[in-house]
């Protein structure tokens, strides 16, 4: 699936006037979802790991603390704002101490009205939080850390 195809697929959704749209093909998949009250569409992004010291890309040194090696840092895949819940008066989408599993959503990061859920690659629980709710986050600032170990001694 290339820009091209997306475009198309953008403008049937905004000329069917759909909420939502799902495609999957050869382990790519696109999920779109407008919000009823505004014309915006909300991307979903998967996160992933923060690059290991030494790996060539460069580590912000708020995150060279001891870690055990069963913590993992789930950082920002994009350039927004974090938000731990889905609107400021709905409960957070995970807590410090919660169990998480694959594909659970861990918090919002918005992006140009974009509302992009951040899901769980791992399972594991939930260690800390390395940001505030609402703060502005750069590509590869640390969000939280999920502790993998605990969720197999549990």
């Amino acid at each position: 699936m290339n820009n091209e195809d997306i475009r198309e697929i953008l403008e049937l959704v905004r000329e069917h006037n759909l909420l939502s749209f799902e495609f999957e093909r050869d382990g790519a998949r696109l999920r779109i979802q407008r919000s009823p009250f505004q014309g915006s569409f909300q991307a979903v992004s998967e996160p992933f790991e923060l690059p290991l010291p030494g790996s060539g890309t460069p580590v912000p040194s708020s995150t060279q603390v001891a870690r055990p090696e069963s913590v993992r840092i789930i950082t920002s895949p994009i350039v927004g704002t974090f938000y731990r819940s889905s609107s400021p008066d709905a409960a957070p989408y995970v807590e410090v101490g919660s169990t998480v599993s694959k594909g659970q959503i861990l918090c919002i990061i918005e992006a140009m009205k974009l509302m992009n859920e951040i899901e769980s690659e791992i399972e594991g629980t939930v260690r800390a939080f390395l940001v505030e709710n609402g703060q502005p986050v750069e590509y590869g600032t640390p969000l939280l850390e999920i502790d993998t170990k605990a969720e197999e001694t549990s």
